[in-house]
Order: structure tokens, then sequence, then C-alpha cells
């Protein structure tokens, strides 16, 4: 393979800037759950929770899940349904299964011990260049590169790097830019000290250079051109999905939910019935009324708006009008078991974990009920 060179990297005095880095990092670092101890298997849980969700939104979640789970073999033999109750809310359900899947691996193939080699750790399921290298520089002492969005904006500053973070391929110039820059005594040091400044002073937008342990190393700021950067072009197009919803009850009290196929968004996961509404021909209560007596057989009865919820996924963005109802009619056994429903109580509800979206419809639903 060829070697990508970085020729602004002879521009830094490597040792200082080394230097000037992990000496900040040690003195100002934030103390965070999963900084407690370099555990490979509690590195893990919390770089898969940290990707693509803030710190602070991350740490009771974290902090909850350790709670449950505390081992890697703990987690390894929990079911599905409390996984997914301890990942409820934090999105992307992808990873925690991924998550999953991979620590049972490590369980039965590797005697429980997380790999301390790349080759190894790369084959687990969900573990990309980012989250190996994380786990090996944080947890082994590897001098590995783990380049997230933090680490690429910092980089493109200190070195004036104006490639386009949004394309896959830029990656590997700032993993051969973390290979020549990285301090090999203190990898886990170096490594989390690129993210922390990323996160808390090297942030997008105007940057607080004034702030910055390593200001006098970096080109961008030499140069006045730090705004600038990072290079990112690329944008995704998302899809507004009009959706219709209901929170139904029946005689006894109960909820009727749906759980989502096995497969794609939100797989597994537990939701109140709802279905794509292009018609533009019915109410949206008709519509409801009509979709749900043509998929279960019974007509329920709508009753009033809830809520309407815009919730915004990487491609797409759901548009869902919600509302209250009651089904007086009995669904049989075999549709409630075919279609994947089933009625429950609130307490039974509080076992299951629900997306974001739905958990804010029965936080409608029960704040109409105090106004009444």
């Amino acid at each position: 393979m060829k070697e990508i060179t970085i020729p602004t990297i002879e521009k830094i005095k490597i040792d200082e800037f080394q230097k000037d880095l992990v000496s900040w990092f040690l003195e100002e670092q934030r103390e965070l759950p999963w900084r407690e101890n370099k555990d490979p298997y509690r590195v893990w849980v919390s770089e898969i929770m940290l990707q693509q969700t803030r710190v602070d939104t991350v740490i009771p979640y974290f902090n909850r899940f350790v709670e449950w789970f505390p081992t890697l073999e703990d987690f390894a033999n929990a079911d599905e349904e409390k996984i997914l109750k301890a990942w409820e809310g934090l999105g992307y359900y992808s990873r925690v299964r991924n998550l999953h899947n991979a620590v049972q691996e490590v369980k039965t193939s590797y005697n429980g011990v997380v790999p301390d080699n790349p080759e190894e750790i790369s084959k687990l399921k969900g573990v990309g260049p980012y989250t190996a290298g994380a786990i090996l520089s944080i947890a082994y002492g590897k001098p590995e590169p783990a380049v997230d969005g933090n680490v690429m904006r910092v980089l493109s500053r200190i070195l004036m790097i104006y490639e386009d973070i949004a394309k896959p391929k830029t990656r590997k110039t700032f993993e051969a830019a973390v290979r020549k820059l990285i301090d090999h005594e203190h990898t886990s040091a170096f490594n989390q000290a690129l993210m922390e400044l990323g996160a808390m002073i090297c942030t997008p937008g105007k940057p607080a250079c004034l702030l910055c342990p390593v200001q006098s190393h970096c080109l961008a700021f030499e140069a006045g051109v730090q705004s600038e950067l990072p290079v990112k072009i690329q944008k995704k197009k998302t899809r507004d999905v009009p959706i219709v919803a209901a929170v139904l009850t029946n005689e006894k009290g109960e909820f009727l939910i749906h759980k989502r196929a096995s497969e794609g968004l939100l797989a597994n996961l537990w939701e109140y019935p709802n279905f794509e509404n292009h018609s533009s021909l019915l109410h949206k209560r008709e519509f409801f009324e009509s979709r749900f007596q043509e998929m279960y057989g019974v007509k329920p009865e709508i009753t009033e708006s809830l809520v309407r919820i815009e919730h915004v996924f990487s491609h797409l963005v759901w548009k869902v009008d919600t509302y209250n109802g009651v089904v007086k009619e009995a669904i049989s056994e075999e549709t409630l078991r075919e279609q994947q429903l089933k009625w429950v109580s609130e307490a039974e509800m509080e076992e299951l974990a629900f997306p974001v979206s739905h958990q804010k419809m029965m936080k409608a639903y029960k704040e109409k009920e105090c106004i009444e």
C-alpha cells in the first residue's frame, strides 16, 4: 500500500506537540465514568455509545448499562429485550445489536478477553477502524490511531489539511497523521487528548484558540484560517415520511403495541400502531381507522388528536400525527400473534423498549390524562 505523505507534518515539532497536548489532558480532562479504569469492555461500550451522541447524554446510559451488565460475560448472556431497554433513547439500535454479537464472539472465541491486536479485534461485528483504535490505544496502550470527527477537525487545523472530511477516503490521511504524531509512551492519553480537545476547545465553527494548549503548533491559527477548517462538503438529503399513529386502549385500560420487524430501522423495538399516510382523499383519522380495520379486522374509534412529532433520522424525517382512541371489539388471538401485536398494562410497558418518537406519544397521552 502506498504510504500517505502529509508535507505539513514537517513543520510540527512533534516532541513538543506531544508534551503540550498530553500534559494538558492529564491536568484538565473531564471526570467521566468510563475513564475510571481501562477495562477494555467498558472502553468498548463507551465508544459505541458515544458514536453520534453527546457525552452528557451518554453518561447516565453508560452508568445504567454497566450496572445492569457489569462484566462482558453478563452482557454476552443478556437477552435482547433487556439490552434494547438499556439502550432505549440512545437511537442507532444496530450499534447495540452488533456490540452484543461481538461480545458473544469474544466470550466464545477469545475466552472472554477482548483481542489486543488490530487484525483480531477488527474481525468483530461493528468494530470499525475508529472503535478498534480507541480500544487498542486506550485500554491496551497500543500506538493505533482512533480517528473520529473531533480528531479530524483538530488535525485539519493543526496541519492545515484541506481534504473533505465527508469523504471516507480522507480518514486514511488523518490516520497516517496520527501515526506520525502519536506519543508511543502515552498512547491512551494522546488519543483521548485529541478527542477531548475537539470536544472542549477546537470545536466546530469558531474554536476557542486562546485556550488551546497546542495553539503554538497550529498552522491554521498561524495563518488565520482556523474557522475555514475542516472542509466538509457532502450533505445527505433527507426524505419526509408522513405517518399517522394512535395510542389505543381497550376496556381493561390496556394499551395496544406492535413489535417492529427483526431487521431494518428500529428492529425489534415496540411501538404504537402507525401507518405511512400518503392518502390525500381521507382525513388522517379516517385513514387510520380504515387502514387499521384492513390490517387487523376491527375498527378502532379515534377520539382526539394528541401530538404532532417530527423525528429526524440520518436519511429521513418522520412527521407523525398522533391520536388517542379505543378498540371496543376484540382482535383475534391469531391476528395478534401474526401481526406482532400485544395488549399490555402501563407497568408492563415500562419493561419494554420504545423508540424516542413513541415515548413522546406516551408522554403526550399522560399529560392529557393529567389535565383531564
